[in-house]
């Protein structure tokens, strides 16, 4: 089940995100995100306060978090989208996170196809996404799921780290 956050799901986040960065420092970091600097709790607060902050929960335990609104960071507007939509025709996809002691088991698709009917529900024309040139796993999820793979841009990251992003969009 997928439903909006509530406050007493800010500690899973803050848990879910934590076991990432843990994980990807011991392994690989495909996300390039930084323990400390993002995401942190306090991103998932500021989604929560926002409305947008969405949770998946399987037997009563969170096990995907995610940020679903209408703000396209300002680099969008170097991407070539192919999908005529601006402001609330388009959903955006952020920090879409599934930790590794949940993976493989589908719970990303089952979050993208719910980003995707929310933005139907919500009368979008498209989604629309970023993820780190080198985070694979998320690039194929993506082309899989029939996302077009829209180019990469220079991103000015949470104002502290210069990183290549890949864009992603699907017409809804």
């Amino acid at each position: 089940m997928i439903r909006k956050g509530t406050a007493a799901d800010l500690d899973r986040a803050e848990e879910i995100y934590n076991e990432i960065l843990d994980h990807q420092a011991a392994t690989v970091n495909y996300t390039n995100w930084v323990k400390g600097l993002y995401p942190t709790r306090e991103n998932a607060r500021r989604a929560l306060e926002a409305g947008t902050f969405y949770v998946m929960e399987e037997a009563g335990t969170v096990v995907g978090v995610a940020n679903l609104n209408h703000i396209q960071p300002a680099e969008y507007a170097n991407i070539r989208w192919t999908v005529p939509a601006q402001g609330e025709e388009v959903l955006v996809i952020h920090t879409l996170c599934i930790p590794p002691s949940c993976a493989g088991r589908g719970y990303a698709r089952v979050f993208v196809a719910f980003a995707e009917a929310l933005g139907r529900r919500q009368g979008c024309r498209c989604i629309r996404l970023d993820t780190y040139v080198g985070n694979l796993p998320a690039i194929s999820l993506y082309t899989k799921l029939g996302y077009r793979d829209a180019g990469v841009t220079h991103f000015h990251f949470e104002q502290a780290i210069w990183e290549d992003l890949r864009c992603f969009e699907k017409s809804l």
